[in-house]
């Protein structure tokens, strides 16, 4: 299916009413389209602003990039969300140096190989980088396309996302790829909102079929509601006589991973014990906060911090490499999650 009055009425909007002034549209090139991209996954667009600026003043290019420790890019990310996200960028940039002579690669296939980049990003650097008819999938197409053309089903379904992809290739334009792509990402974050959108000032009205039958903000069809199970865990919150605080580095995978973190002990019981076995410190003083919830996209995490005060003899932690004493200045230039930030600036 083409339509060529779809790409007319959005590239004519565009050019009136979209976006341009964004930090990563005034130098497209392929490493800024797909930091952008990746920095833009489940984030806002004024989030990602500062950290973005803050990124590129640090890694300008993917060869800078490559180049830095695993620590200075979590740190960067800190509070961002989504830490396999810096992961990826991070493996994929020493990818591209060691396979593609720090070059961003140029066809689909080797973008969509490298870690973290989907068929959505890829397209999106093919389209806006190299001007290339390529279509993109991301929250905001997505729910364009479930509205203009009454979508039924959760975009998430396979069924469903073939649809829409099959939508989404059917009616790219021949020309001003790059416009019609951005186009697509500016109706979806100013009018075609999630809720409330402003239908009435919107350039595709006219065939909108959600419009037309008066229900857009139906389409497209929610998450079928899953309960998010709850997991509790323990934070020892360890500081010794000259103020330092006990940090662990996390494995590279899973739930923040590679970030510092307090050392964790499912079971408070028999503290004092554990604390000397497993992090060889001992125990001054101790004393617990209220508990703390952290959300996370598929599970709560309910975290009850327990603060101690470490004698002397603490000053030589258990023969751990992923255990450190920090000043907390010196801590919060670390890979951090948002929880641990929080409770060291508490602690300044």
């Amino acid at each position: 299916m083409k339509s060529d009055y779809f790409s007319d009425q959005l590239v004519n909007w565009y050019d009136q009413h979209g976006r341009k002034d964004l930090p990563w549209q005034q130098s497209p090139t392929p490493y800024h389209v797909w930091l952008s991209e990746i920095m833009l996954q489940q984030t806002q667009v004024t989030t990602v602003v500062g950290y973005y600026q803050r990124f590129i003043d640090r890694f300008p290019d993917v060869i800078s990039l490559a180049k830095a420790n695993s620590d200075d890019v979590l740190a960067l990310w800190t509070g961002l969300g989504y830490y396999a996200r810096a992961r990826n960028l991070h493996k994929s940039a020493n990818i591209i140096v060691d396979v593609h002579n720090g070059k961003m690669p140029t066809s689909l296939d080797h973008l969509t190989a490298l870690p973290g980049i989907g068929r959505s990003t890829a397209g999106a650097i093919m389209a806006l980088a190299h001007h290339q008819r390529y279509a993109i999938l991301d929250g905001n197409v997505k729910r364009v396309l479930a509205r203009y053309f009454a979508v039924e089903g959760w975009p998430g379904n396979k069924a469903v996302e073939t649809t829409l992809w099959q939508l989404a290739d059917s009616l790219l334009p021949d020309k001003r790829i790059a416009n019609y792509i951005q186009a697509q990402m500016d109706l979806g974050a100013t009018l075609c909102t999630r809720t409330k959108p402003r239908c009435c000032d919107c350039p595709l009205k006219q065939n909108c079929l959600s419009f037309i039958q008066g229900n857009p903000e139906s389409y497209p069809f929610a998450k079928p509601k899953k309960i998010s199970p709850i997991r509790k865990t323990n934070w020892i919150i360890a500081q010794n006589p000259a103020g330092e605080i006990l940090l662990e580095q996390r494995q590279a995978s899973g739930i923040w991973g590679g970030l510092w973190t307090f050392p964790e002990f499912e079971t408070t019981e028999n503290i004092e014990v554990s604390c000397q076995n497993k992090l060889n410190i001992s125990i001054k003083s101790i004393s617990t906060e209220k508990q703390i919830r952290h959300i996370f996209s598929h599970f709560k995490l309910d975290i009850r911090p327990y603060f101690v005060l470490c004698d002397p003899r603490s000053n030589q932690i258990a023969e751990n490499k992923n255990l450190t004493w920090y000043r907390i200045n010196k801590a919060l230039e670390l890979g951090l999650p948002a929880p641990v930030k929080s409770l060291l600036i508490s602690l300044q």
